[in-house]
């Protein structure tokens, strides 16, 4: 029996693997392809990119460059392997997706403690056989029945509708007015975009006229009704949003005593109010018409958008209800789960998941405690996303990118030119020190025969 199996060939699991085999673990990782494919996988190569063959950016003053930054830190094989097969793409690391696939399975096949083993996994490992789930978001049905049964009904999530996130010192006050509807709660819980019907009908035209991502054939027409893109809401009728995610019940815009025609609110997504939520704006517009079109919301114009909206079929765990702060299941301690499956959006962020995972698994091997990454980091703003350490009480758990929003918010008053390089100069110097006391390998003692 190996030390660790790793389910799932993707970039998560595929780091997963390298890390626990260069940190002395014997492991086997699981591919179900070519016996069987998702519908989004073309190919049976390891970590296949189905979507974009772009990282995105490389700078470190954006929150997945600072992200690559320490993987790169770290010796993660798979950013080794994008490296060696980056195409010319601008501040972006982008790839040539062939060449990233062969650069992955060169590192997995110099790892002698390290198997590959075509199979599909239909259920979790038994007993107390320490195990990563890390099958992605189009978890095979078998599987994900056994995770659905593992973690309780309600648990593990099918479907992925995901609304925009802004910057809070991007949103203009002079037309945001916090409230809640009839004062409930705080009475303030809630920033608010007021409209009148012209500028709410033109948003209701624009969202019509927008261009809209093209589905995958296994995605068609699995909306469900409480999660509805807001372009699909605006084609049922010219009032539809103002009696839905945009209704102004409950709310009076202070600057003219009265209840506007309709309203955004932006729910708070951090507990340090550093982003907010555009609550009910799931949607499947294209990127750039997302930018351009929420952009003419009032309040909105000079808007940093954060994390763009998007619907599509997934799966992913509840994990801030289900994962122990070492990525472990609660209910069955020797499983670990990694990258898309936990909630964390992206190749790198699957990528940096899959790192965390080998780490904590690394750490229950040599018997002793995992030490994770500070908050203040790139990796550990990711580690709060997906334990909830970085959500106000009650947020409804949806994946997401790594952001500056997921970082706690810096000491004193900064001022907002100086923050993003004052997060930067934090994360820097707190990563060191945190890397420098942090063991890697496991006792060769602590490892079973293969």
């Amino acid at each position: 029996m190996p030390d660790v199996r790793v389910l799932g060939a993707g970039l998560a699991g595929c780091e997963a693997a390298v890390q626990l085999a260069r940190a002395g673990a014997s492991v086997e990782l699981w591919e179900m392809r070519p016996l069987r494919r998702s519908p989004a996988h073309r190919t049976d190569d390891l970590c296949e990119l189905v979507c974009s063959n772009s990282l995105r950016s490389d700078n470190p003053e954006n929150a997945v460059g600072l992200l690559k930054e320490e993987l790169r830190g770290l010796g993660s094989p798979v950013l080794s392997a994008a490296d060696a097969a980056r195409v010319p793409a601008g501040d972006a690391l982008a790839v040539d997706r062939a060449a990233f696939a062969a650069e992955v399975a060169r590192r997995l096949e110099a790892e002698p403690s390290l198997r590959l083993v075509r199979r599909e996994a239909e259920a979790l490992p038994d007993g107390d056989a320490l195990s990563v789930i890390a099958t992605g978001p189009l978890t095979s049905e078998p599987l994900a029945q056994a995770i659905a049964t593992a973690t309780g009904r309600g648990s593990l999530h099918f479907y992925d509708a995901i609304a925009p996130i802004v910057s809070a010192d991007s949103v203009d006050l002079s037309i945001a007015f916090a409230q809640s509807r009839y004062g409930k709660g705080g009475g303030d819980d809630y920033l608010n975009l007021p409209l009148d019907r012209g500028e709410y009908l033109a948003f209701v035209q624009a969202l019509r006229a927008g261009e809209k991502v093209v589905p995958h054939d296994f995605e068609e027409a699995r909306y469900f009704e409480g999660c509805l893109p807001i372009e699909v809401m605006a084609e049922r009728g010219d009032e539809v949003l103002a009696h839905g995610p945009m209704k102004p019940v409950g709310l009076v815009d202070p600057r003219t005593g009265k209840r506007p025609h309709a309203v955004v609110q932006l729910r708070m997504e951090d507990r340090a109010g550093t982003a907010y939520n555009l609550v009910g704006f799931q949607t499947r517009l294209t990127w750039p018409e997302q930018k351009r079109i929420f952009k003419t919301l009032p309040g909105l114009a000079h808007a940093e958008i954060l994390r763009l909206g998007q619907v599509h079929r997934n799966t992913f765990l509840d994990a801030p209800t289900v994962l122990a702060r070492d990525l472990s299941l609660r209910s069955r301690p020797a499983v670990f789960f990694a990258g898309q499956i936990t909630g964390v959006e992206g190749y790198v962020e699957s990528c940096a998941c899959g790192l965390l995972a080998a780490r904590a698994v690394t750490a229950r091997l040599a018997e002793r405690p995992f030490r994770p990454p500070p908050a203040t980091t790139a990796l550990g703003a990711l580690l709060r996303h997906v334990t909830g350490e970085a959500h106000p009480e009650g947020y409804d758990y949806q994946p997401s990118n790594v952001t500056f929003g997921l970082f706690p918010p810096l000491d004193g008053r900064v001022p907002k030119s100086e923050r993003r390089r004052a997060v930067l100069e934090r994360a820097r110097r707190d990563f060191a020190a945190w890397q420098a006391g942090t063991a890697t390998r496991v006792p060769s003692e602590a490892t079973a025969v293969a």
